[in-house]
C-alpha cells in the first residue's frame, strides 16, 4: 500500500501565486515561505474589512480511539469535494506541534489523497510561527525573574509567580524544576517548570486575535504572579507585551497552502484541544471566509471537547456563525467503543458497531444543541462491511441526521463529493446557531452546563478553596468569561477507561486557571498534562534521513 508520505511526495505542487488567485488573492498580497508556501500580507487582510462572509463549516468527530477517526483527513476531502462540485472552497487547520510528531501521535496534515502539503515541512518548523511564540512566551518568563532581581519593585511573591516556561518538545523531566541555582548573581531560586508550547496562553492569545492591537492587549492582560495580598500582576506591568508582539508581529500573519488537488487551505496556530480552545486562528478564519464561499475547519479531538470549545470559546469571542458541521465516525473506532480489541477490528461485528454508536448518537446530539444542522462522514475503510456501515446509517437516522460514506483517504475529493453536496443543502437554510449559555452566567454554573448537558455528569466536585478561587475571579471582573474545561479527550468522563456514551459519572475538578489574556478559565478535572512525556519508544528513534538526504520514519 502507498504511503501517505509517498502520496505527498509525489504530488506536483502548483506555484503559490496559482492557489492564491483561487481566491483572488494578488501575488502582491503574498509574502513566500520557500516555493511551497507562504504568508498573507497583513494590509491586504484589513483590506478584507468589510466584505460579506461565506459559510463556516465545522468538521468534529466522535471520541477518539487508537484505531483513528479521520478528522483532518475528512475537512480536506471536504474541501477538496466542495472545490469539485464548483464551489469556491478554502480549508483552514491547525499547525502540528513538534512534541506528538517526534513522540506517538505523528503527522497533522490529513492522509491519503486527502492532505494538506507540503507534509513534511509542516509538521517540522513550517514558517516557524511556533518558534516564535516559544520565543515570546520565555522572554515574559526571562523578564519576570530579572525584575525580581532587580529589586522587585512590583513585589512579586516569588512563591506565586504562575507562569512557565515553554518548548515545543515532550519533555517529562521539564514538568517540575527549580531555577536561578548557583548563587546571588543567577538570582533567586525558585520552584517552576515547562509547558509544551502548544499549552501556552501566548499561543491561545494569538488564536483569538484579529489584529496585533487585538494580540498586544491580551498579552498585557495575561496574569503571570500575584503578590503577598493576592492582588495580581499582569505581563503588562512587567512591560513585556509590546516587546512579545514585535516577536509575534510575522508570526500573526496567516499561512496559505494548498491541498494535494490545490485548494488552499490555512494552516495557523495550534492551541491544545484540552487545556486550550482547540482551534486554528481567528484571523485565518475570518481572513478565508472573506475569500471564499465555504470555508471548511476542525476542531480537536471529540465533539465532547472540540465542537463544545470551538462553539462556546471561538464563536462567541471571533462573532462567527458556523451554517454546518460535519461529525467524523468510522466504523473501526465505533466498535472499539463497542468494546472490541484493536487486534480485533478486522472481524465483522455489527452488535459492538451498534453498541459503539451510542457514542455517536452522544456526539450529534450535542452538535445539534448548539443550533446547527448536521451531518455524518463515514471515514471508510476497505474491511468495513456493508451490514456494519447500515448500522452507523440507522443510529445517524434515528438522530434525524443523515450518514454519508466517504473516500476520500484512497479517492481523494471525488470520494467526498456526496458530504460536499450534503453541506451545500444544509447550507441553504439560516443557521440558528447559539453557544451552550450565556456571558453573564456564573463560572461554576457554566461548568455544570457543560458537565451536564455535553458530558451527562451527574454531579461536578470541587473543593471550597476552588469554588472561593471562581467567585473571587467574578468579583475581580472575569464572570463574563468562557470555560475551558480540560479533561480526557477518550471519553464523555474524566475516566479515559469509560468508553460510550456514559451517564451520571461525577467531574471532578481538580484545579482551576484564569487565562486572563486568551480570554477563558480553565478547568482541570482528572489527569491532564501540560508537559506530555515521550513514550517507551518514541517516534523520533526511527526519523532519519536516507541516502538522498530524505527524511525517513516520519510518517
Amino acid at each position: 500500500m502507498t504511503t501517505d508520505i509517498e502520496i505527498a511526495r509525489a504530488a506536483s505542487l502548483r506555484p503559490m501565486p496559482e492557489i492564491a488567485a483561487k481566491l483572488d488573492i494578488p501575488e502582491e498580497a503574498l509574502i513566500p515561505c520557500g516555493r511551497d508556501k507562504a504568508k498573507l500580507d497583513a494590509g491586504f487582510i484589513a483590506e478584507l474589512e468589510g466584505r460579506e462572509s461565506g459559510k463556516l463549516i465545522l468538521v468534529t468527530a466522535i471520541s477518539p480511539t487508537p484505531a483513528g477517526e479521520g478528522k483532518t483527513t475528512t475537512t480536506v476531502g471536504l474541501g477538496d469535494g466542495l472545490a469539485r462540485i464548483g464551489k469556491r472552497s478554502a480549508i483552514c487547520i491547525r499547525e502540528a506541534s513538534l512534541g506528538p510528531n517526534f513522540g506517538m501521535k505523528g503527522g497533522a496534515a490529513g492522509g491519503g489523497y486527502a492532505q494538506v502539503v507540503p507534509m513534511e515541512s509542516m509538521n517540522l518548523h513550517f514558517t516557524g510561527d511556533f518558534h516564535a511564540i516559544g520565543a515570546a512566551h520565555n522572554l515574559l518568563a526571562a523578564m519576570i525573574d530579572n525584575h525580581i532581581y532587580w529589586g522587585n519593585t512590583l513585589e512579586i511573591d516569588e512563591r506565586r509567580v504562575s507562569w512557565k516556561r515553554v518548548v515545543d518538545m515532550n519533555d517529562r523531566a521539564l514538568r517540575d524544576i527549580v531555577v536561578s541555582l548557583g548563587g546571588v548573581s543567577n538570582g533567586f531560586p525558585r520552584q517552576t517548570g515547562f509547558d509544551i508550547t502548544v499549552a501556552s496562553e501566548v499561543m491561545a492569545c494569538l488564536c483569538l486575535s484579529r489584529d496585533l492591537d487585538e494580540l498586544q492587549e491580551r498579552l498585557g492582560r495575561i496574569v503571570v504572579a500575584y503578590r503577598r495580598d493576592r492582588s495580581p500582576i499582569t505581563c503588562a506591568d512587567i512591560g513585556a507585551d509590546g516587546a512579545m508582539v514585535v516577536l509575534l508581529k510575522d508570526a500573526m500573519q496567516p499561512n496559505l497552502v494548498q491541498s494535494l488537488e490545490g485548494t488552499p487551505a490555512f494552516v495557523h496556530g495550534g492551541p491544545f484541544a484540552n487545556i486550550a480552545h482547540g482551534c486554528n486562528s481567528v484571523i485565518a478564519t475570518q481572513s478565508a471566509l472573506k475569500l471564499a464561499d465555504y470555508v471548511v475547519t476542525e476542531a480537536g479531538f471529540g465533539a465532547d471537547l472540540g465542537a463544545e470549545k470551538f462553539f462556546n470559546i471561538k464563536c462567541r469571542k471571533a462573532g462567527l456563525t458556523p451554517s454546518a458541521a460535519v461529525v467524523v465516525a468510522t466504523v473501526r473506532a465505533l466498535k472499539m467503543n463497542g468494546g472490541v480489541a484493536k487486534a480485533d477490528l478486522g472481524a465483522e461485528n455489527v452488535a459492538a458497531v451498534e453498541k459503539g454508536c451510542a457514542n455517536l448518537a452522544r456526539h450529534i446530539a450535542n452538535t445539534k444543541g448548539f443550533g446547527v444542522p448536521v451531518v455524518v462522514a463515514i471515514n471508510h475503510f476497505t474491511a468495513d462491511t456493508e451490514a456494519e456501515i447500515a448500522a452507523v446509517r440507522a443510529a445517524a437516522e434515528a438522530q434525524g441526521v443523515e450518514a454519508v460514506l466517504c473516500t476520500h483517504w484512497a479517492d481523494g475529493g471525488a470520494g467526498a463529493e456526496a458530504l460536499a453536496e450534503k453541506i451545500v443543502e444544509l447550507t441553504e437554510s439560516p443557521s440558528h446557531f447559539a453557544p451552550l449559555y450565556p456571558d453573564d452566567m456564573g463560572l461554576f454554573d457554566k461548568i455544570e452546563v457543560i458537565a451536564k448537558r455535553i458530558y451527562h455528569a451527574g454531579e461536578v466536585v470541587a473543593d471550597k478553596k476552588i469554588l472561593d478561587q471562581l467567585r473571587d475571579w467574578e468579583a475581580a471582573g472575569y464572570r463574563e468569561l468562557p470555560i475551558c474545561i480540560a479533561k480526557t479527550q477518550y471519553s464523555f468522563s474524566s475516566d479515559p477507561t469509560l468508553i460510550g456514551a456514559p451517564e451520571g459519572h461525577i467531574l471532578p475538578i481538580r484545579e482551576v486557571r484564569l487565562s486572563a489574556g486568551a480570554g477563558f478559565v480553565v478547568v482541570i478535572c482528572g489527569e491532564i498534562m501540560t508537559m506530555p512525556g515521550l513514550p517507551r519508544h518514541p517516534a523520533a528513534e526511527k526519523i532519519g534521513l536516507d541516502a538522498d538526504g530524505r527524511i525517513t520514519g516520519l510518517f
